[in-house]
């Protein structure tokens, strides 16, 4: 959706250095007076804010005089995976998710060498249910079927430990895996009784969602969504206005359930990361111009410890421009 652009004098000028040449073996490094290589981004499936956002930082780090060439993919867990084996340099991905991958738990199998690089937009994500199903409660989800996000994407990894803190276990539920326009569909047609929706807000999904059926943001009970963040350093509480969705006539409290980061391999080159973390910084106002999800990058958000370890290279550049805590 967005193409790398190769402006590499300009950016210098405005960023007042020199891209460095990649070191060899760093995040597909040239070295040897070339060229930096191709980099990729690993984004998520059309349809939800990772996608679109994922574009948006290849197309200003390209900006930049990095070439970053976007990556359709299906989301948090293969972009891990990928991560991992070299084939993606630089991925968006749900700190959720690599909160587990990192550690090897939940079903990772073992510890997935990544780090991150920056902390961006919140990812305020319910379940949603036409009210003709009645599921007024996470507990009602119990015997339905409930889209649950996009296969080997990594959902399970946040989902369930808030069903589970409401007593309800994915084997209480029928499990259907599509991606978000996808599930809009199935609820459309009655194909789910509640599907799994989010992401930067607004999110499109919920947007369509709630124009074309009578819809409940499914509540969470106010004791769960306060001890959840006090159990996993991923989750926020967090608040959707009224009014963000069509028939939304209060304010609805939710949960960041693991905001979107970008994050690299533990191995990618130093420099390397440094510069992507500080072009993205100088150039955040470029990033709101392509998705809202931009105005995440700011100091109180850019650096935030979601449970993961940042890179060295990010690193670097926080303390540089004073807005590094240690965890």
């Amino acid at each position: 959706m967005f193409s790398a652009r190769r402006h590499a004098a300009v950016s210098r000028a405005l960023l007042g250095l020199s891209i460095p040449l990649l070191a060899a073996g760093g995040c597909g490094g040239g070295g040897n007076g070339a060229p930096p290589a191709f980099l990729s981004l690993g984004t998520a499936p059309p349809g939800g804010a990772f996608f679109v956002v994922g574009g948006a930082l290849a197309e200003v780090l390209g900006e930049a005089g990095l070439r970053v060439t976007p990556e359709a993919t299906k989301g948090s867990g293969e972009n891990i995976r990928r991560l991992a084996s070299g084939e993606l340099d630089f991925a968006v991905s749900n700190s959720a998710v690599t909160y587990f991958a990192a550690r090897g738990e939940d079903g990772w199998g073992r510890a997935y060498p990544v780090q991150a690089v920056m902390t961006l937009a919140p990812n305020v994500a319910t379940f949603v249910s036409p009210r003709r199903h009645e599921v007024n409660r996470i507990q009602d989800l119990a015997g339905r079927r409930v889209v649950v996000g996009v296969a080997g994407a990594g959902f399970e990894h946040f989902i369930r430990p808030i069903v589970e803190a409401h007593g309800v276990t994915y084997e209480d539920f029928i499990p259907l895996y599509n991606t978000q326009a996808g599930a809009v569909d199935m609820l459309s047609d009655d194909s789910a009784a509640a599907a799994f929706l989010g992401g930067a807000v607004p999110t499109a999904s919920i947007v369509q969602a709630t124009a074309g059926m009578d819809t409940l943001l499914v509540p969470l009970d106010p004791e769960i969504r306060s001890r959840l963040p006090e159990q996993y350093p991923f989750y926020r509480e967090a608040i959707i206005p009224a009014g963000t969705y069509r028939g939304q006539d209060e304010d609805y409290l939710g949960l960041d359930v693991g905001s979107m980061h970008l994050i690299t391999r533990a191995d990618a080159d130093e420099e390397t990361v440094y510069q992507a973390t500080r072009a993205l910084w100088e150039r955040r106002e470029s990033v709101v111009e392509k998705h809202p999800a931009g105005r995440a990058i700011n100091e109180n958000n850019a650096s935030r410890h979601t449970g993961v370890a940042f890179h060295p290279g990010a690193v670097r550049f926080y303390r540089e421009a004073g807005i590094w805590a240690d965890p």
